[in-house]
């Protein structure tokens, strides 16, 4: 679907007592992008969804219903030449192009054109978050947040604003970051609880013998951020955080409460912008998303 295609007055949505979560990652989402355009593709469609980082492009992606946008956000929109590079971060508008990525390329006739019609037919509910500089508190917005599409890329942009590499993002007198610093270390796991649910269907972004090591913090993040020490703290704990988190999510697979997405074959960073290895990476994400959908049609019971 695009912008142009005709559209349902309502959509519907065929899963209710499951939570989607997409995990961050950068680039690596080029992997599980191709779960997004599969389970668009197969008529999967959850009442809920969360996402943090380049787990929010996802989300946003599936809320639009979109398998062309899900494959050109994590593959071929590297190849724009404003997507992002030394100058960008020297500009202020960060390595990865902030503000054109997120809030100029979704625009009607533009590189990355989003379908915000479907996103306002769709009824599933939702949350993206962030972390909040100043306090460390963790901010998930939902769909009563969003009344024109520059409220939900905003939001995108701001869970998804690495420290440093991005700037951050200024939000109704408060300033974010990246939602990964947040209690969790990167999984929408606690909003998905918040809205009442018990199971989950969570697309990640790291294999599952994967375990996140000790986090460094140099002297120059340490002087940017002297102002804000939440971040510092954010930074220093994620890796905890976010192997807690994990742990958690292994133990709900194990009692059957859980239906974990783990990438099989990673092969790119979270900075990659080789088109030819994030083609491949998003065919190796499809293979796998393929052989494991009779698996996802089983837990989903559907």
């Amino acid at each position: 679907m695009n912008a142009s295609s005709p559209k349902p007055a309502v959509l519907e949505t065929n899963v209710r007592d499951t939570a989607l979560i997409f995990e961050g990652g950068g680039m690596r989402a080029s992997y599980t992008s191709a779960v997004v355009s599969l389970l668009i593709e197969q008529g999967i469609y959850f009442d809920w969804v969360g996402g943090i980082s380049a787990g929010a492009s996802n989300t946003a992606n599936y809320l639009s219903r979109d398998v062309p946008r899900s494959y050109r956000s994590f593959v071929e929109f590297a190849t724009d030449p404003n997507f992002g590079n030394l100058r960008t971060w020297a500009s202020g508008k960060g390595l990865f192009n902030a503000p054109y990525i997120y809030e100029e390329a979704g625009n009607p006739g533009q590189a990355l054109p989003y379908d915000w019609p479907t996103f306002q037919a769709n009824p599933a509910n939702f949350s993206v978050g962030a972390f909040e500089m100043q306090t460390g508190r963790m901010q998930y917005w939902t769909r009563e947040d969003i009344h024109v599409m520059q409220d939900l890329m905003l939001r995108v942009r701001a869970s998804s604003s690495l420290p440093v590499l991005m700037p951050p993002v200024d939000l109704n007198g408060k300033t974010y970051v990246d939602g990964a610093l947040g209690p969790t270390g990167g999984f929408a796991l606690d909003a998905a609880k918040a809205a009442g649910y018990t199971k989950f269907f969570v697309v990640m972004t790291r294999g599952r013998e994967y375990i996140k090591p000790p986090a460094k913090i140099s002297g120059m993040y340490r002087r940017l951020f002297r102002k804000y020490p939440a971040v510092i703290n954010g930074i220093l704990h994620r890796p905890h955080r976010y192997n807690e988190t994990r742990a958690e999510l292994f133990e709900l697979e194990r009692q059957g409460r859980a239906y974990l997405f783990l990438p099989e074959h990673l092969s790119v960073s979270n900075s990659e912008r080789d088109v030819r290895k994030l083609r491949r990476s998003y065919e190796l994400g499809a293979q796998q998303a393929r052989r494991e959908l009779p698996a996802w049609r089983e837990f989903l019971e559907i």
